[in-house]
């Protein structure tokens, strides 16, 4: 057997936006085996969840994710609304598609920047970068923030979209399927970017369904999955459109999945434009003054996948228990069957092609007492732990 060489990429590496390690066993070029290294950004956001008001916890939870922030508050609060088992209004549904909806725009417009950086395409992460912009500046116009908009609340959301509004968003609509459709023909049309995507990094059907991998990950590799779609939410049901999905498997099949699921977006807040126009200004909340005693489950079609979220209410102001689980915790485990038999110079652009999102992902690794030093609880335990105070929580114990 040859001697296997260490290549570490991480936990600060230029690939990364975010610290994390990842350990390449190599042989010559050829990666063998890959560990992963997590823990260094947990913030406890469940058990903050815990201490602040329902209110409160909207803006916590938008702060899990930097660039598809919205997806958490949308699963949050499809999962109070559940215990509440509250309606909201037609315009609050296509208000919060539109937020969801323009944020995954910009997360994919995002990626295939970087997707091009990394592969020294700089051209392609100039464009896509640029008309990003003009996205993160309706955000601004509609919210009042570029990220982070703190548009969602139980019951609705907390600003209108007037229809002075519309046809700047309109605008703004019709250039980025315009420059869609250029970065569409530059991805296609170019023999590099075909080489160094095609066959590279690829998942099976069969690895999606064994890792449980969510959103274009999935899609990617002709697993039809959306929760959009499978389990609808806010004003999906009530616009046109279809899931896109490939069947390759590799990162040129994710990246074509991301590039054709704009112009998807695009058509559901065109269509979500008409549904605000016929729709009563103003009429954007369900007044909420209780949260009863139950559980909720809300999930939500995240730009990398399904997030989903888990809320206890014991009746107070505060969640008695709130478990997050975000799609890059399933994602990123495939990259232990999509790196490995790779060339270690493909390595990168494969960790990359889930679009990965390692704040979303951490988890507490271990309980130190911070008294003494002392080692309380080691991962295994601490989950033991949570699900005993879950299943307390379920039974009124």
């Amino acid at each position: 057997m040859s001697k296997q060489t260490l290549i570490p990429i991480g936990p600060y590496h230029p690939l990364q936006e975010e610290p994390e390690l990842f350990k390449l066993y190599c042989e010559g070029e050829i990666v063998k085996d890959i560990k992963w290294e997590t823990g260094y950004n947990h913030r406890g956001i469940e058990k903050l969840s815990e201490k602040k008001s329902y209110d409160e916890v909207f803006f916590l939870v938008e702060r899990i994710c930097g660039i598809c922030s919205t997806s958490h508050p949308f699963a949050f609060a499809n999962s109070v609304e559940e215990i509440i088992n509250v309606e909201i209004t037609n315009r609050a549904k296509y208000i919060r598609s539109i937020i969801g909806e323009l944020e995954r725009i910009h997360s994919h417009l995002l990626w295939v920047g970087l997707a091009g950086h990394f592969l020294g395409y700089n051209t392609v992460f100039m464009w896509a970068w640029k008309y990003r912009e003009p996205v993160l500046d309706l955000f601004e116009m509609i919210a009042g923030n570029r990220n982070n908009y703190a548009m969602f609340k139980i019951g609705g959301v907390r600003r209108d979209i007037e229809k002075a509004k519309i046809p700047a968003i309109q605008e703004v609509l019709a250039l980025v399927k315009k420059k869609t459709d250029l970065l569409v023909g530059a991805v296609t049309d170019d023999p590099v970017f075909h080489a160094r995507t095609k066959g590279v990094g690829v998942l099976t059907r069969e690895d999606i369904v064994n890792f449980a991998a969510v959103g274009p990950t999935a899609r990617a590799s002709g697993v039809d999955i959306d929760i959009r779609r499978d389990d609808p939410y806010a004003a999906y049901p009530l616009v046109n459109w279809k899931v896109i999905t490939s069947e390759a498997g590799d990162v040129f099949a994710k990246a074509e999945v991301r590039l054709l699921e704009m112009y998807e977006s695009i058509s559901i807040i065109e269509q979500c434009l008409e549904g605000l126009k016929r729709e009563k200004e103003g009429d954007i909340d369900v007044k909420v003054k209780h949260i009863p005693e139950g559980y909720g489950i809300g999930r939500a079609e995240a730009p990398r996948g399904e997030v989903f979220h888990f809320v206890v209410s014991d009746g107070s102001n505060s969640p008695a228990r709130h478990k997050i689980r975000a799609p890059s915790y399933t994602n990123i485990a495939t990259f232990k069957k999509s790196c490995v038999g790779q060339s270690i110079s493909d390595a990168t652009i494969t960790l990359a092609a889930v679009d990965p999102c390692y704040c979303c992902t951490e988890r507490l690794a271990v309980a130190i007492d911070r008294n003494n030093g002392q080692r309380i609880m080691n991962a295994k335990e601490i989950i033991e732990h949570s699900t005993q105070i879950t299943n307390r929580l379920l039974n009124n114990e």
